[in-house]
């Protein structure tokens, strides 16, 4: 358990580090780009996410599993058909990318060198995944700390040199701001894949058990399939979401420019600043994944039920304060970004959002752990669709609006985390109220 919370700290402190970096980001581009060109760069991001998902195959996940679950031995073995598989996908990847992206219209209002930096993204993304997954598997969370630390101050370095020494029109800026994050990527590449090859490289002179390449692919298959169309579903939604919000606006008699900007206010402002917490809640999530893997190999269900404590006393502890405190300072936290009214109105009526997203992510990862992703990914399409339904009947509602749209991703929010949590529950027998079922009387 020691190494579980130093974990956990480690990478809450690195990501509070980083997370306040990523507001200076945000603030930067609302400053340069405006309401509309905030909105018009928020649009396009959620498909760079989907770009990234697509890349990393989830590779991170179903190294780290098989890291945490099989004995060292195995490792370099893995690690090696890991690599070559890698290498496969990634040129197929690229040469199908560069097939399909001229075709696909989302980008048909961005730079055209927008499609070749998505391009270049994908090799950077798929050779990460493979020593981000080592390195949580074996629970070296320095690194990866490290890694999240250097990304942050790598964009942020380059997006304040380049804006302070050149001006640009709308669609260059968005363009640089979207290059400078490619950039910090690839720092992140050259830092986590020498370390990784570095161990590696180590692994050779130990002794080793080796295993078939078929083995190797079917194992991490097993993990990455339904883990990679979870992420993909939730990426997919999230590129969606920005062109249904705006939609279902427009049908309440605003203009195309009105609705971006209200978005741009809502995505880049409100939200940016609701989930700035949660990297509380990603740490969590990656130190859990290898654990709960580990404890569920071994069957140790005490282990998994003392956790599941402490996960969600530890995401109560920080959830609710942090709540509170939005509620009261609403106003002062987005004048960083707006003198705008609207921003603070969102950022309040978000909270049970933000705060149940707090406990959702943790319960992702023991939901991954137990092997239950299929469980998290119906669960996912279920509240996906009830959210998505009630954003648009409510949002295009002229009396409510932007408010319908809160609403409904209010509502998906909290059915989500509510349904992962009974799964979880129920899976290592414990009751809604974290006590062991044999100690429930009815």
């Amino acid at each position: 358990m020691k190494l579980f919370f130093r974990g956990v700290l480690l990478l809450a402190a690195a990501a509070l580090i980083g997370e306040s970096l990523e507001l200076l980001v945000n603030i930067i581009l609302a400053k340069q780009l405006g309401e509309h060109g905030l909105g018009h760069y928020m649009s396009i991001f959620p498909t760079v996410i989907l770009i990234i998902i697509i890349a990393s195959l989830e590779l991170p996940i179903s190294i780290s599993k098989f890291i945490a679950e099989k004995e060292e031995k195995l490792h370099y073995s893995m690690l090696k058909h890991a690599t070559a598989l890698t290498v496969i996908i990634t040129i197929a990847m690229v040469a199908i990318a560069i097939v399909v992206l001229p075709f696909i219209s989302v980008f048909n209002s961005y730079h055209p060198l927008v499609r070749w930096l998505m391009v270049a993204l994908i090799p950077m993304i798929s050779f990460t995944s493979i020593a981000h997954g080592y390195f949580m598997g074996k629970q070296q969370m320095g690194k990866l700390a490290l890694s999240n630390l250097f990304r942050k101050v790598a964009q942020l370095i380059l997006l304040t040199g380049i804006y302070q020494l050149f001006s640009f029109d709308k669609e260059t800026a968005i363009l640089i701001a979207l290059a400078t994050f490619v950039g910090s990527e690839f720092i992140v590449l050259i830092y986590l894949f020498t370390s990784y090859w570095l161990q590696y490289g180590k692994m050779k002179s130990q002794a080793n058990q080796m295993m078939s390449g078929r083995f190797v692919a079917k194992s991490l298959m097993a993990v990455t399939v339904p883990t990679t169309g979870l992420r993909l579903f939730h990426a997919l939604t999230n590129a969606i979401q920005p062109f249904l919000i705006k939609y279902a606006l427009s049908a309440t008699g605003l203009s195309d420019v009105a609705a971006t900007e209200q978005f741009g206010l809502l995505a880049g402002v409100a939200i940016a600043i609701g989930f700035f917490p949660a990297f509380i809640a990603h740490s969590l999530l990656v130190v859990l994944i290898p654990t709960v893997s580990e404890a569920t190999a071994k069957k140790d269900i005490e282990k998994l039920k003392m956790l599941l404590r402490r996960v969600m006393w530890i995401t109560a502890a920080y959830g609710l304060p942090v709540i509170i405190f939005f509620l009261l300072f609403s106003e002062h936290l987005t004048i960083l970004f707006f003198h705008s009214s609207s921003a603070a109105t969102y950022l309040e009526l978000l909270w049970p959002s933000f705060l149940f997203t707090f406990f959702l992510i943790p319960l992702q990862a023991y939901l991954i752990g137990l092997g239950l992703i299929n469980t998290a990914f119906i669960q996912s399409v279920w509240s996906t669709c009830i959210s998505f339904s009630l954003m648009y009947f409510l949002g295009s509602r002229p009396s409510l609006g932007m408010h319908g749209i809160i609403i409904g991703m209010n509502a998906g929010s909290v059915l989500l985390m509510l349904l992962h949590y009974f799964s979880v529950c129920k899976a290592i027998g414990i009751t809604t109220w974290l006590r062991p079922k044999n100690e429930f009387h009815y």
